[in-house]
């Protein structure tokens, strides 16, 4: 029984030691660039901000409260800290979706170079298909969450109300990561979901230890490709005869 959960939480910190190997690297690099850059600006256009809002409250109040300065801005940097880190995880796979299918492919030719696999989708299209994709997710996610979130309100029940959602979100993730090798492979959201479903332990494992990596800070920064290369580690040697039956359909009539 908790073989399949630590089996799948394997896959993650497996996917972590393939992030600087030859073949690699660049999908990993180019989509952590990418998004450092755009978070690097965000708190410098941040901090630009709060300065002045800054400046703007401390000239309407006495000249001696002008001391608040030093407290404001180590809880502005708190703040940043602790939400923009974890704002990041949202951000990061949204712009990196593209890159993070190309990833999954690059991990699944390195695994089993020379296997028949259907032809992969010109970035350009990953780019047209992300929206809808992540359309379904987010629905998905919206129907379950807002009713779980409700034992928070709840007397007693609301003890094992953090336990029952960080199970959700475990679950969510290995949906959102095993989406990019599956969704090479051209099956559909529901049918992903079917497969894990059939694999739920393995999935709860996979999803929980992502969640681990993603809460720790600094650590999250790479908490995304590993989960990518991980999941398509475990896509590869968890579903071989779901692959060899997409395989086919996918790769089209000869």
């Amino acid at each position: 029984m908790a073989a399949g959960f630590i089996a799948g939480a394997a896959y993650p910190l497996r996917g972590a030691r393939w992030l600087l190997r030859r073949g690699v690297r660049g999908f990993v690099l180019a989509p952590l660039l990418i998004n450092t850059l755009l978070f690097g600006a965000a708190i410098w256009l941040g901090a630009s901000e709060f300065d002045v809002f800054l400046n703007w409250l401390l000239a309407k109040l006495p000249a001696w409260l002008d001391w608040l300065r030093w407290l404001l801005w180590p809880l502005f940097a708190a703040t940043v800290l602790l939400v923009g880190f974890y704002t990041f995880n949202l951000l990061a796979n949204f712009f990196a979706s593209p890159f993070n299918s190309l990833l999954a492919e690059r991990v699944e030719d390195l695994v089993n170079p020379g296997v028949l696999r259907p032809p992969g989708r010109p970035l350009w299209r990953e780019i047209v298909r992300l929206p809808g994709t992540e359309l379904k997710k987010l629905v998905y996610f919206l129907l379950r969450a807002i009713p779980l979130l409700l034992p928070f309100l709840m007397p007693v029940v609301n003890t094992i109300a953090p336990f029952i959602w960080g199970l959700f979100t475990a679950w969510m993730l290995a949906l959102q990561y095993l989406d990019y090798p599956l969704g090479n492979h051209l099956i559909p959201f529901e049918e992903q979901r079917r497969l894990l479903g059939e694999r739920r332990r393995l999935a709860l494992g996979f999803g929980s230890m992502v969640l681990l990596l993603t809460m720790i800070p600094v650590v999250n920064f790479l908490a995304m490709p590993a989960a990518v290369i991980g999941a398509t580690l475990l896509w590869v040697e968890q579903f071989p005869q779901a692959r060899q039956a997409v395989r086919p359909a996918a790769a089209g009539p000869s």
